[in-house]
């Protein structure tokens, strides 16, 4: 008997709460289709405050064709990118601003629209190993805007964003480049990385991108037949040169002076023993393990 009441309560409490549900869909289904503009900004403003944004979402956008040229436009307009925007539905919310701002240039609420719009623009962006079209239109977008508004209260973020994306396209570039040097393809490696400082003389790898041309240089020479070496050694030590002109104090330093005095035997002009050369290149070696296992213990 006591199961059996149990049972009752509960099947009468869920159909309270299914009852309850069904009358605040109709509530807010009929307000969807309501003609009531006032009712219906009261109510998309309200779930708007209240974090319901899915739904206000659609009240706004339902009002937005029965506002349109009135007063309230630009509020709904901008109010219906703004609940996309915090329901994290930034496709859409980037849709909703653009059009935002083609509409009301001069509304008050353009600046935050202008801001908001390269927001959605920035969180739609890929990682650096994936397609960067996304951020090729972020970064078009944002340069604009830095233009047209330099004092803006935006103005500092949008240029953190604008270096991470642009930090991102050298990191895609650099990491292309690396893949020729990791297939152990050394010509195609050092066309690689001098066309990505010729696109880009600023790139932030460049010390990585000089050492890797040198590298590849060097690479390409002793892996060439006999009677090509000389011509690809002497290539190398113009590599050689160019980076110690531009980082003498790099960490690479090391390790491309070995190589250079091994290409300078191969030349037939190095005058030291092969002893000291041999010293050196154990030097390098136990360095580079030490700077290595500090890496690794995060020292």
């Amino acid at each position: 008997m006591r199961y059996l009441k149990t049972i009752i309560r509960f099947v009468v409490v869920m159909g309270a709460v299914l009852a309850l549900s069904r009358s605040c869909k109709s509530e807010y289904d009929a307000l969807l289709n309501s003609s009531d503009v006032d009712q219906k900004y009261s109510a998309a403003f309200d779930l708007f405050n209240h974090g319901k944004y899915n739904k206000a979402a659609r009240l706004f956008e339902s009002l937005a064709i029965q506002t349109n040229g009135t007063s309230k436009d630009d509020t709904v307009q901008f109010y219906w990118g703004m609940s996309n925007y915090r329901f994290k539905d930034y496709y859409t919310a980037e849709t909703n601003f653009a059009k935002f701002l083609m509409n009301f240039p001069r509304s008050p609420f353009a600046d935050e629209a202008y801001f908001l719009r390269i927001d959605c623009l920035y969180r739609s962006t890929y990682r650096s190993e994936l397609d960067q079209k996304p951020t090729y239109n972020a970064i078009a977008v944002i340069s604009q805007y830095l233009a047209e508004s330099p004092n803006s209260t935006h103005a500092a973020t949008c240029k953190r964003m604008l270096k991470e994306l642009n930090d991102r396209l050298d990191q895609k570039a650099y990491e292309s480049a690396k893949l020729y040097y990791k297939m152990e393809d050394y010509r195609a490696s050092r066309v690689a990385f001098r066309n990505v400082l010729k696109d880009d003389a600023d790139n932030i790898y460049r010390e990585d991108i000089l050492y890797y041309i040198a590298k590849s240089s060097y690479k390409f020479a002793q892996l060439s037949v006999e009677a090509k070496q000389k011509e690809r050694y002497l290539t190398f030590v113009d590599d050689y040169y160019n980076f110690i002109g531009e980082l003498p104090d790099s960490s690479y330093r090391k390790e491309l002076d070995v190589l250079y005095k091994r290409a300078q035997k191969a030349l037939g002009r190095y005058t030291g023993s092969e002893e000291d050369l041999e010293a050196k290149e154990k030097d390098f070696e136990k360095e580079r393990k030490k700077l290595l296992k500090q890496s690794e213990s995060g020292e």
